[in-house]
C-alpha cells in the first residue's frame, strides 16, 4: 500500500463519517415541533444499539441455552431497573453458571 491510496482513505474515511454528524445540524436548524418526530429521534438510538447488538447476543457463547439464559437474567434485572453493572455482572454470572452445567 502506497502513501497516496492511504492518505485518500483516511480522507474519505474521515468524510464519510463527517457527514452523519454535521447533516442533522445544516437540516434541522430551528427547533423541532412535532410530537411524532421528536418521539422517533428520542427511541432511534435505542433501536439502532438494540439492533446491533442483539443479535450476537446469542452467538457470544458456543451453546445459545447458556446465552438465552444470561439475557433472560438480564432483561428481567433491566426491566426492575438495576443498575447496568448489576445486569451486566448477572448475566455473565448466570451464563458462566448454566455453562458448568450444559
Amino acid at each position: 500500500m502506497n502513501l497516496t491510496y492511504a492518505i485518500i482513505a483516511v480522507i474519505l474515511m474521515a468524510i464519510v463519517t463527517y457527514i452523519p454528524r454535521v447533516l442533522p445540524i445544516v437540516i434541522f436548524r430551528k427547533e423541532i415541533k412535532s410530537k411524532y418526530i421528536k418521539s422517533f429521534l428520542r427511541y432511534v438510538p435505542y433501536a439502532v444499539l438494540g439492533a446491533l447488538t442483539f443479535p450476537d447476543i446469542f452467538y457470544s457463547t458456543k451453546n445459545i441455552v447458556t446465552a438465552l439464559c444470561g439475557t433472560i437474567v438480564a432483561l428481567i434485572l433491566a426491566y426492575r431497573g438495576k443498575s447496568l453493572v448489576v445486569v451486566a455482572t448477572a448475566a455473565i454470572f448466570t451464563v458462566y453458571i448454566t455453562g458448568l452445567f450444559l
